[in-house]
């Protein structure tokens, strides 16, 4: 019987709208894992997930059944009503429409999770915007400083 197999890992990162930080401490355990839930649902390994107030990361690997935007979707739609469900005052609280998606070799999975459990640390010094400029340039992404943080 012919297999369709595959080993895509891709970390995602997507920020709160205007990166409101909206994620505190008490919701963030909570929502990382109904984030991995999700994951889990659409047959996608979730290695870590992990941010601070203002967006999250995660390390997955994808189904051969489910595109990047649609895992997105998912993602963004069940958390935000999760969010607001958990905690009424959250109701402003919202995802940025875009989010990034890069590729991981498989051999770069443990750095990768290890990158997203110091989100604290890194983000001592460091903002989203300064973070993410730095992913685009590691990864070639050309892109328009205007339209990327809607």
């Amino acid at each position: 019987m012919p297999q369709s197999l595959s080993l895509v890992v891709v970390h995602f990162i997507f920020s709160t709208h205007d990166r409101f930080p909206c994620i505190g401490p008490s919701v963030r355990p909570g929502l990382h894992a109904y984030l991995a839930e999700i994951a889990r649902d659409l047959n996608c390994d979730c290695y870590r997930v992990g941010g601070v107030s203002d967006h999250v990361h995660l390390a997955v690997r994808l189904s051969r059944t489910v595109s990047i935007s649609e895992f997105v979707e998912k993602l963004k739609t069940g958390s935000s009503k999760w969010m607001k469900k958990q905690q009424p005052e959250l109701g402003g609280c919202s995802w940025q429409r875009g989010y990034g998606a890069f590729s991981v070799a498989p051999a770069d999975v443990d750095a990768v999770v290890a990158y997203i459990d110091n989100q604290e640390d890194h983000h001592r010094t460091r903002t989203f915007q300064d973070e993410y400029r730095a992913f685009l340039r590691k990864y070639g992404v050309e892109y328009n400083e205007a339209y990327v943080w809607d």
